[in-house]
C-alpha cells in the first residue's frame, strides 16, 4: 500500500501537554535525546519526515504508539483523545446515525443533546485543533526559515511542504469554525512562548480561512501530482467549496455561487472519478480508489493507536455480526432512522440473512437480526439494541484479510473528502440558488451516484424529484458515517429544535427539541479560565 509511513518521533518542539490557550514551546527538554526544532531538523530528508509528523496529528495521538504511554495532550486517555476519533464522535454521535452503548465520562450527553462547557471529550476536541495547528504554524516557520539558505529541488521542496502545512491549519481552523464559532487564533507571527491568544471572530476567521486557500491555489502541488494522502491544489478547491457551502451558517451570508466555482474545478478539472466499486472506499484496499481526494492514511503496523479508523472499525462490530478483519467492542451502532432513510424497516431483514435482505443499494451496508436484536434502543448502553453498520471494515474489497494486519489496529484510510460528496454539494448549492451551474447537471451528477448505487439505471431521479429534502436525505445514504451528518443537519435548520426528531434525541426515548444554541458546541471551560480573551458561546454558562 502506498501509504506515508509517519515518524512518531517527531514532534517538533510541542512536547507532550498542550494547552490551547497558553502555551510554551520556548522550552528545551532535560533529554538531549528528545525530538526539538533544534535536532530534528538535521538534514534534507528531515523536513520531509517533520511534515509527515504534521499530517500524522489526525492519525495518531502520541509519540510512541501501540498501547501509548507519551501522548500528545494530557487529561484523556490517549485512544480518546486522537483527532479523527474525537471529531467523528463530535460528529456523528448528536445526529440521527449514530449511537453509543459505552459509559466512558460523558459519552452519551452527544446524542442526548446535554453536553457541557466542562465536557472531557469536547474540550480534548479544542486542544487537539489547536495542537494541530500549533504543529503546521512550527513548521512553516521552521520551513520559512531554512528557504533562506535553500536552492534547487530543496527550495522547491520546502515551498510545497509549506503549503502543505498551511492547508493542514485552514483544515483544522475549519474544523474550529464549524464547531466552536469564535475561538483563540494563533499564526507562525506569533512569538513562541507563554502568551494569551487573541479571539477571532466566526467572520473574521471565514474570511482568513477562505484567503489562505486562495492564495494556496497556485502553490500547492497539481492535481494528481502528489503522493498518495498528501493534499493537492484539489483539496483546496474541496475545503473552499465546503466553506462556502455552510457560509449561511458561519456568517449569515450565502455564498452558494462561490462554491459552485470552486466545486465545477473539483469535479471537472481534479483529475478524480467516481469509484465503480462503491465498498472499495471504506476497505483496507481504498488507496486504489480514484474517488478520494484527501484521505486520512492509517497503516496497521506503522500507525498504531486505539483511536481514528482503529476505533471506528472496532467499535462497529459486536453481537454476533460477521468479522470485519478485527476486533468486536461493541460501542456504536445506527439507530431506525438512518436505515429509515433508506426506505427499509425491520421487516426487510430475516435471521436467516440478517446481513441485509433488501440487496438494491449497496450502501445499505446494515445488520440486524430480529431474534437477537432489538429494532427500537430502548436501552442505550446495550449494543444490540439498534442496528448494525459494516461500512468500514479491515477487509480489502474481495473480502480477503489486510495483508498488513496486526492486531486490533486497521489500515483502512478515512475518507475525509472525496468526489461523491463533491456531487451532491454541486446540486445543493444549485438548488440552492448558485450562479454556475444548472440542474440538468445536478439531476445528472445524482443520478450517476444512484446508478453505482443499485448498479442499474432502473432507481433514477426525475427533475421534479431534486429537492433539498432529497439532498439532505441522500447525503445521508451516500455519505453515512463519514462525519458529515451533524454539519449537513445544521445547514439544513434540523440538528437541534423540534422539526425533526429522531431516537433519544432530547435524552428521551422517542426523542424531542433541544436548544438552537447547541448548534456550536460551547468553548471548554479550561480554555476559559486560563485566557481572558476568549467569551463563551451564547447557552452555555460555566
Amino acid at each position: 500500500m502506498r501509504h506515508i509511513k509517519f515518524l512518531s518521533i517527531f514532534a517538533i518542539a510541542v512536547m507532550v501537554a498542550f494547552t490551547a490557550c497558553i502555551n510554551d514551546l520556548d522550552v528545551e527538554p532535560i533529554d538531549p535525546n528528545e525530538a526539538t526544532a533544534t535536532n530534528v531538523f538535521s538534514d534534507e530528508l528531515s523536513y520531509k519526515r517533520a511534515l509527515a509528523r504534521v499530517y500524522a496529528t489526525y492519525a495518531i495521538s502520541g509519540q510512541r504508539g501501540g498501547g501509548g504511554g507519551l501522548p500528545d495532550i494530557e487529561g484523556i486517555d490517549e485512544g480518546f483523545g486522537n483527532y479523527l476519533r474525537l471529531y467523528w464522535n463530535l460528529q456523528q454521535l448528536p445526529t440521527d446515525e449514530t449511537v453509543m452503548a459505552w459509559d466512558d465520562a460523558s459519552i452519551k450527553d452527544f446524542h442526548w443533546h446535554t453536553w457541557s462547557p466542562n465536557d472531557v471529550f469536547i474540550g480534548a476536541m479544542y486542544s487537539r485543533i489547536f495542537y494541530a495547528i500549533t504543529l503546521a504554524n512550527e513548521f512553516i516557520r521552521t520551513s520559512e526559515e531554512a528557504m533562506g539558505s535553500a536552492t534547487g529541488d530543496f527550495l522547491e521542496d520546502l515551498r510545497l511542504y509549506q503549503a502543505e502545512s498551511r492547508f493542514l491549519r485552514a483544515f483544522s481552523y475549519w474544523h474550529a469554525i464549524d464547531m466552536f464559532g469564535n475561538v483563540s487564533f494563533v499564526t507562525e507571527e506569533d512569538p513562541i512562548g507563554a502568551f494569551f491568544p487573541q479571539r477571532i471572530t466566526r467572520a473574521d476567521l471565514f474570511d482568513y480561512i477562505e484567503q489562505e486557500l486562495i492564495d494556496l491555489e497556485g502553490e500547492l502541488a497539481a492535481p494528481g501530482t502528489n503522493e498518495y494522502a498528501r493534499v493537492d491544489r484539489v483539496a483546496a478547491w474541496m475545503l473552499l467549496s465546503k466553506l462556502y457551502l455552510n457560509a449561511q451558517v458561519y456568517i449569515g451570508e450565502s455564498k452558494y455561487t462561490e462554491a459552485l466555482t470552486y466545486l465545477n474545478k473539483v469535479i471537472n478539472e481534479g483529475g478524480y472519478s467516481i469509484d465503480p466499486n462503491y465498498i472499495r472506499m471504506f476497505r483496507v484496499d481504498n488507496d486504489q480508489s480514484p474517488e478520494i481526494i484527501f484521505p486520512i492514511s492509517f497503516n496497521a503496523q506503522n500507525t498504531q493507536q486505539y483511536g481514528g479508523m482503529t476505533f471506528i472499525t472496532n467499535a462497529s462490530r459486536g453481537g454476533n455480526m460477521l468479522p470485519n478483519g478485527v476486533g468486536a467492542w461493541g460501542g456504536i451502532r445506527g439507530i431506525k432512522e438512518l436505515v429509515e432513510i433508506f426506505g427499509f424497516n425491520e421487516s426487510d431483514f430475516t435471521t436467516e440473512d440478517p446481513v441485509f435482505s433488501a440487496r438494491e443499494d449497496q450502501r445499505a451496508q446494515f445488520f440486524f437480526d430480529p431474534e437477537s436484536w432489538s429494532w427500537e434502543v430502548e436501552n442505550v448502553g446495550l449494543f444490540t439494541h439498534g442496528i448494525g453498520v459494516s461500512k468500514f471494515t479491515n477487509l480489502r474489497s474481495d473480502g480477503e484479510p489486510d495483508p498488513m494486519a496486526e492486531g486490533d489496529f486497521a489500515s483502512t484510510d478515512f475518507p475525509m473528502f472525496r468526489l461523491g460528496d463533491a456531487y451532491l454539494m454541486y446540486a445543493e448549492a444549485v438548488l440552492r440558488g448558485g450562479q454556475g451551474g444548472s440542474r440538468a447537471t445536478a439531476l445528472q451528477l445524482v443520478n450517476e451516484l444512484r446508478d453505482r448505487a443499485f448498479g442499474n439505471t432502473n432507481h433514477r431521479i426525475t427533475d421534479s424529484e431534486l429537492t433539498l429534502d432529497f439532498i439532505l436525505d441522500e447525503r445521508a445514504r451516500e455519505l453515512y458515517w463519514e462525519a458529515h451528518r451533524r454539519t449537513d443537519l445544521i445547514r439544513f435548520g434540523k440538528l437541534t429544535g423540534g422539526d425533526y426528531i429522531w431516537t433519544w434525541k432530547g435524552n428521551v426515548p422517542e426523542g424531542r427539541s433541544t436548544g438552537a444554541f447547541r448548534d456550536l458546541y460551547p468553548i471548554p471551560v479550561n480554555d476559559l479560565d486560563t485566557n481572558p480573551n476568549l467569551i463563551q458561546n451564547t447557552g452555555y454558562s460555566n
